[in-house]
């Protein structure tokens, strides 16, 4: 099969973008999986942290579907959601969109950029709950914030929340990738406790209204940034780590900087995360799901001036965000 697509990012954590909206593509649900594995792979033509797939809805203006490198499915992607939501931008004309995910119909929008050069764009990341069974978590608490888990990592206490895909964040004076992933393995590996496994985070606060955040990414490993995980750890530090409520923080990862804003009302919370969807290169892709060596790709556009811009960005995060690791 022959297949068009776009490569892009989002703080670093990259997708290839399949447009069912506007072709007359039609996968299998095998077949997605499939897709994701073979052309997420590193070290092939493509790669990528997993795809998404644009499509067309009956409840909101576009639907969004986002497959790991593992094949498995995600209810939510902040990062790819961004990139999705300029994608339908781009070709709609409109600032201001519905995107249909998972779990719930999401507003998206284009906004003042976040560094100059930068094209941005807001998303809201919902439903938020603190109940282990949206997880799911195996537990017989009603909630679980900053408290021991031993089976996870040893003297860190971990909330745990879903945003709405599942996530761990603890609070920690220093973050380091060992760690990180060592708990992001276990976490995963304990199916009795997280039946779905879940995305960990550790963060670190900078300053009033800085934070910097570290991700393993479930179906993906230790990630550049995961959006949710960025939105999850804001509202996190906020409950525990003194950061303002209804105020933007700055978020700083490996793979550059967005901005998140946690609104309170009541005892309900809604987050919006707002960051770059820089576009990479876009082709042609051609493979035979069976004979995945085969696989040929021809590139038709590659937005170098994007990319360098991008780069300047992360460079001055990397230089203004305290070194957290």
């Amino acid at each position: 099969m022959d297949l068009e697509f776009l490569k892009c990012h989002g703080s670093g954590n990259d997708f290839i973008i399949i447009d069912e909206w506007n072709n007359d593509y039609s996968f299998s649900e095998e077949e997605r999986k499939m897709l994701a594995v073979q052309l997420s792979r590193r070290g092939g033509p493509i790669g990528s942290d997993g795809i998404l797939f644009v499509m067309s809805s009956t409840t909101a203006d576009v639907r969004m579907r986002m497959f790991n490198s593992d094949g498995s499915e995600a209810e939510m992607c902040g990062n790819g959601l961004r990139c999705a939501a300029r994608y339908a931008i781009d070709r709609t004309g409109k600032k201001e969109l519905v995107f249909e995910t998972m779990k719930a119909d999401l507003p998206v929008a284009e906004v003042p950029e976040i560094y100059e050069g930068i094209r941005t764009f807001e998303v809201a990341i919902e439903p938020v709950s603190f109940d282990p069974a949206s997880l799911p978590m195996i537990t017989k608490k009603a909630e679980w914030i900053n408290t021991p888990l031993p089976e996870i990592k040893e003297d860190i206490s971990f909330t745990a929340l879903s945003v709405p895909n599942p996530h761990l964040a603890a609070v920690v004076d220093n973050v380091d990738d060992s760690t990180v992933q060592s708990a992001g393995e276990r976490a995963n590996d304990n199916r009795q406790l997280f039946p779905n496994g879940t995305n960990v985070s550790f963060v670190k606060i900078l300053a009033n209204q800085k934070i910097f955040v570290r991700t393993y990414e479930r179906g993906v490993g230790l990630t550049n940034a995961c959006g949710t995980a960025m939105s999850a750890s804001t509202l996190v530090s906020c409950i525990l780590g003194g950061q303002p409520f209804n105020e933007v923080i700055t978020v700083y990862n490996p793979g550059g900087m967005v901005q998140t804003v946690v609104n309170k009302k009541d005892e309900n919370f809604y987050i919006k995360l707002r960051g770059n969807a820089t576009y990479e290169f876009e082709g042609t892709v051609s493979l035979d799901l069976n004979n995945p060596s085969g696989m040929s790709v021809r590139k038709k556009k590659d937005f170098t001036e994007e990319k360098r811009l991008y780069e300047k960005m992360a460079h001055y995060a990397a230089e203004t965000g305290v070194q957290a690791y």
